[in-house]
């Protein structure tokens, strides 16, 4: 009954969130409003913030052998054309993330609240992280250039800050992309890693009409790679479901002047580190042969993105088990790849993760069209059947199982994807 009766509470929370949504390291109203609830439910809570608006807080003060992190995402996606965007900012609510955090808020309620975190085996801490979303990149850049943060990412900034160093594994959950007949949850859905190449074509400005003998035509180059992208797609194999989209970024071409410099840039998602570095080399021999063939030069950067996220298999079965127990959700998908990306797979580099999901919307995720449909679902069913999966998990975690990497060896090894 517990949840049923914070229901209408959780989802004016939820609410509240999605009609003021904020972008990555700019959540300050939507941290606002998670710790004013926190601190009805506890008044003597203990909140420990980080980078600009993240923070953390964990229930009880016992220390134990096992420490698991609940995460919850507090950033919108830019989305200007969403009908709930917010006009100055054109952030919206269009990914899920603010049931992410009501979610989270029920099942801290329902653990404070009943005392039920005193019977686990492992200490649980609720880590609320700006800055999932992949965007913004200007506004990051200048608070890099602060030496406000390190990393476009929230997780990856947190990691580096010490946030997860006392944590053993993680949970977070996800809203599920399209429309179900069937309440359903999602487990050991992998995804994608991603980077950005950025190639800069130089060439020689001349007259187009009058000397377009001597030109060296940038533009024509960036279109040879674009060609040279679009046949090598057949070398590219189809279990690492590579995704690539080279664009024009920047140019200041006119028709009356042969363009003597052209910025493309594309994403590059595999499943694999080491696919994603081998088809980063392919990108880099295709710029450099598509100058080199109009004798022009070109300048390639790499910026990092995500690493690809594996769910670790472990973990996730008991949350099988949880669901075969279960009579309120009907549903279940199990392995299925998807190429979206997101920073739970460089917190999965570090310790076992897994990101449940969980059905309730319409539209198409990141979409315009994108909202919740089934509300009792996704803030009572779906956070009892949480709270299940957490019980499951009392007294049988085997921590064998477990891995530890540290985050100068995760520093080591995207160092070694942008060199």
């Amino acid at each position: 009954m517990f949840f049923k009766e914070q229901y209408e509470e959780i989802r004016k929370i939820a609410e509240q969130i999605y009609y003021h949504p904020e972008l990555g390291y700019k959540e300050h109203q939507t941290k606002q409003t998670i710790i004013e609830f926190l601190k009805k439910v506890n008044p003597t809570i203990q909140i420990d913030e980080f980078s600009t608006t993240g923070f953390r807080v964990t229930l009880g003060s016992e220390k134990k052998d096992l420490h698991l992190a609940f995460i919850a995402e507090l950033d919108a996606v830019y989305a200007p054309t969403h009908m709930c965007a917010d006009k100055q900012t054109g952030a919206a609510h269009n990914c899920g993330h603010y049931t992410q955090v009501a979610i989270a808020l029920s099942v801290y309620q329902y653990l404070q609240k009943t005392k039920a975190y005193q019977n686990f085996d492992y200490q649980i801490t609720f880590v609320f992280v700006p800055a999932e979303e992949y965007l913004d990149l200007a506004y990051r850049e200048e608070l890099i250039k602060e030496k406000t943060i390190s990393h476009y990412g929230g997780k990856p900034e947190a990691m580096k800050l010490g946030v997860f160093d006392d944590i053993d594994l993680a949970i977070c959950v996800h809203a599920m992309g399209g429309e179900f007949e069937k309440r359903s949850t999602e487990i050991n859905s992998d995804l994608a890693g991603f980077l950005y190449k950025k190639y800069t074509f130089k060439g020689k400005a001349t007259h187009a009409g009058f000397d377009p003998f001597t030109s060296k035509n940038a533009y024509n180059m960036s279109t040879l790679f674009n060609v040279a992208v679009g046949l090598s797609r057949q070398q590219l194999k189809d279990s690492e479901q590579v995704r690539l989209n080279p664009i024009v970024m920047e140019s200041d071409m006119s028709t009356n002047v042969i363009p003597n410099h052209i910025t493309v840039g594309t994403d590059l998602r595999a499943k694999t580190v080491g696919y994603m570095k081998e088809v980063a080399m392919k990108l880099d021999d295709a710029a450099k042969g598509s100058a080199y063939a109009l004798q022009g030069e070109v300048e390639g950067t790499t910026q990092m993105g995500y690493l690809p996220f594996v769910q670790d298999r472990y973990l996730s079965e008991f949350v099988l088990e949880a669901f075969e127990e279960n009579q309120e959700i009907e549903a279940i998908k199990n392995n299925n790849f998807i190429s979206a990306a997101g920073d739970i797979g460089d917190l999965s580099y570090m310790m076992p993760c897994i990101q449940i999901g969980y059905s309730g919307f319409t539209g198409t995720i990141h979409g315009d069209d994108f909202i919740d449909i089934d509300p009792e679902y996704i803030y009572e069913i779906f956070p009892r059947f949480l709270a299940d999966v957490l019980n499951k998990m009392n007294g049988r975690i085997d921590k064998s199982k477990l891995y530890r990497r540290s985050y100068e060896s995760y520093k080591q090894l995207i160092e070694g994807i942008v060199n």
